[in-house]
């Protein structure tokens, strides 16, 4: 058999609740370490005076009492674990598992047995239930019963909040009445808190954070008394967990831990802080002669105290708890103070990293030791770029949320979290996306690498150094919509100026010699339309043509040192996809040393010459002009889709005899009227009207093809006419 027994999963009773924890029995000692509170129980083995098995709600259990009376339940046991305890307490601690079995009869009628801590209600022998008496926290009497009123505590869903015995009468000693004989057993062992005799000292008017307001704290031998002017709080020192002294600037926090919290209505605090002034000091005199002090607190105390008022204050409290105080480590913030100033629950405090967990002051306080956090997260600000949250994650599955720390403080959290080897959820995103050696935070999405923009700003470097083999192959010369639409005047100008064709037909003679058709009386005469101003248009983009015999571009130094470290990002990240590779390339180059990239740089800068010289080559044996015939080519080919002159022109006669004929101003006739013959034979024919008509309809589209057409009408194509 070895030198330990360890249990998991083990259950203790605590005020009506089971609290899971860890019990192991050892040659020297048992402990059990409480999961929840981090509580540590220890029984010496000398002091260990009777253990019984007993068959209990969650299977089996054992309970243990001591030579001093304090009694131990454990619940949780197997049935096998029974003979492997009986030996190694036969063996080791040289006692006897006694095996006894609970009443489940269900009468409610028994014997009540006070057994030191214990009212244990037996019926025919054997007990029925148990009542720690340390639970009890009024005791009241009436004629012929008593009634027990118990702690309360938060964490049980179910709570007993009373029991009440009937004593029969006559049944206590002569003299005496059995109701109060059966009070004062409860009393003498109950947590029922009598302010009785002097306290030893007084603090007056101390400022206290949690429950708010100024307290006068009068210090009793076995609890603590909160005088205030509206409540009175009386904690025992058995409730208090831990003590704490948190410095911040010229202020210190001392904070005590409760188990159970004290109440104010339906409000719980598990948490008392006291906030000091370093500057404060004072004179104290202990309400105890030299040697009551020598001889309870040894050299923790003496009768004249003075000095700062925090630490007189710690020190008594240090004392009569029996409690270390904890302080905080190494951790040093960004400022060069020992906490994090940040926001919990809309409120800001201050979280100070100790050296087993977390504590945040103060509204509302949180305690967090690193055994029961799963994980903790490093997350973007939802406020603000210049700030982060630091996430917490228990193994109960509780997540807590501290808001708007400075982005300063980053790295030294991050150090500190590592250091203690705290699972970092997001570890292997955060150490690399814009954390420059953990001491900077990524500002916004603008500071990630952009790999496309590097590579659109080194390929407009090169366009604009005139290496670029797409302007070499095709330029924007050989296209000026501008020359060609100042060739053509407007169909409607006033200045419209003669061509070709009216040259051979004599300008404006045929005009002269052409009868005017007049119109009806009803009908006014139509009002020459005044010259519109000519739209530009803006010219049509051509299609650019790559030459694909031209010189590769050179890459940029990112896209070379991409190439080369492909697959050396596959390997370390094994399934990673394509897209990722990109966005991990990115951040791996924005945090590679300048070395490094002055390395890659040169590499690019000597592919960059070797392409200038290669298309210098290329330029002279010429692959440029191949480039621009192949431009030239592709615009051919649109050309058919255009109308030609003669077309255009063809279709424009109809509008402007209709015009020259109606209106009676020569000056707004184009050269198309007047050069054409068949004017005087349109305007006399029957369809003349119809045809009118028609070309008021295809009047805008003609001008917008005229206006597109290439160059103007020559004189053949108009005598063809």
């Amino acid at each position: 058999m070895g030198d330990t027994l360890e249990f998991t999963d083990i259950y203790q009773e605590m005020k009506g609740s089971w609290n899971e924890g860890r019990l192991r029995f050892s040659k020297q000692s048992i402990v059990y370490k409480s999961i929840k509170t981090g509580k540590v129980d220890t029984i010496s083995a000398p002091d260990l005076s009777l253990a019984q098995w007993r068959r209990v709600c969650l299977g089996h259990g054992i309970k243990l009492t001591t030579s001093t009376g304090h009694v131990y339940k454990y619940d949780g046991f197997k049935d096998s674990d029974l003979d492997s305890i009986t030996a190694f307490f036969k063996a080791n601690y040289k006692v006897e598992v006694v095996e006894r079995d609970m009443c489940v009869k269900g009468w409610n009628w028994g014997t009540a047995k006070f057994t030191g801590p214990l009212l244990s209600f037996d019926v025919t022998e054997s007990p029925a239930f148990e009542i720690p008496l340390s639970n009890v926290s009024q005791c009241a009497t009436g004629k012929n019963e008593v009634t027990l009123e118990f702690h309360q505590n938060d964490d049980a869903e179910v709570a007993l909040m009373e029991v009440r015995f009937y004593v029969p009468p006559g049944n206590g000693e002569e003299g005496n009445d059995p109701v109060e004989a059966f009070a004062q057993n409860v009393l003498s062992k109950a947590d029922v808190i009598q302010a009785t005799g002097d306290a030893v000292c007084i603090f007056k008017e101390l400022q206290c954070l949690t429950p708010r307001g100024r307290y006068d704290i009068r210090i009793y031998p076995s609890f603590l008394h909160l005088h205030g002017k509206t409540f009175d709080y009386k904690i025992p020192y058995t409730t208090v967990l831990r003590l704490f002294l948190l410095p911040h600037k010229e202020q210190m926090f001392f904070v005590i831990s409760l188990d159970p919290p004290i109440k104010q209505g339906q409000t719980r605090y598990h948490f008392l802080i006291l906030l000091f002034s370093k500057e404060e000091d004072i004179s104290l005199e202990l309400n105890m002669s030299e040697e009551e002090v020598e001889k309870r607190f040894e050299t923790k105390l003496t009768k004249h105290m003075s000095g700062s008022l925090y630490e007189v204050v710690s020190r008594v409290m240090k004392a009569l708890v029996n409690r270390k105080i904890t302080v905080p480590g190494n951790f040093q913030g960004h400022s060069g103070s020992q906490c994090i100033t940040c926001s919990y629950k809309a409120s800001s405090g201050l979280l100070y990293p100790l050296e087993r967990g977390f504590i945040y002051v103060h509204k509302p306080p949180v305690h967090l030791r690193f055994e029961e956090i799963s994980c903790v997260n490093f997350a973007r600000g939802t406020t603000t770029t210049r700030s982060f949250d630091f996430e917490i994650e228990t193994k109960q599955g509780t997540q807590y949320t501290f808001s708007s720390i400075e982005r300063e403080e980053y790295g030294k959290l991050f150090d500190f979290v590592n250091a203690k080897k705290l699972n970092i959820k997001n570890r292997g995103f955060k150490e690399t996306k814009g954390m420059k050696g953990k001491d900077d935070m990524s500002d916004s999405d603008e500071d990630q690498h952009d790999a496309y923009l590097e590579r659109m700003k080194e390929e407009g470097k090169i366009r604009e150094e005139g290496g670029s083999d797409e302007s070499e192959g095709d330029s924007d010369e050989s296209f000026n919509p501008g020359e060609e639409l100042d060739d053509v005047a407007e169909e409607f100008d006033s200045n419209a100026s003669g061509s070709d064709s009216e040259d051979e037909s004599g300008g404006g003679s045929d005009e002269e010699a052409k009868p005017k058709k007049s119109k009806p009386k009803k009908e006014p005469a139509k009002k020459a339309r005044a010259p519109r101003e000519k739209k530009e248009r803006k010219p049509r983009r051509e299609k650019k043509v790559k030459d694909a015999g031209a010189p590769k571009r050179p890459m940029s130094a990112y896209m070379l040192w991409l190439n080369a470290s492909r697959e050396r990002i596959k390997s370390e990240f094994p399934g990673i996809s394509v897209t990722e590779i990109s966005k991990k390339a990115g951040e791996m180059w924005k945090q590679l040393g300048k070395d490094k990239k002055e390395e890659w740089d040169k590499k690019a800068e000597e592919a960059k010459r070797n392409y200038e010289k290669v298309m210098k080559e290329y330029r002279e044996s010429g692959g440029g002009a191949a480039a621009a015939s192949s431009a030239g080519a592709s615009s051919s080919k649109k050309e058919p889709k255009k109308k030609s002159p003669a077309k255009a022109n063809d279709k424009k006669k109809p509008v402007e005899k209709e015009r020259g004929g109606g209106g009676g101003n020569d000056s707004f006739k184009s050269r198309e009227f007047i050069s054409s013959e068949d004017s005087s034979d349109n305007d006399d024919s029957d369809g003349g009207k119809k045809k009118k008509k028609k070309n008021r309809k295809r009047r805008h589209s003609d001008e917008e093809e005229e206006e597109i057409a290439s160059t103007p009408p020559s004189s053949a194509e108009s005598g063809s006419d």
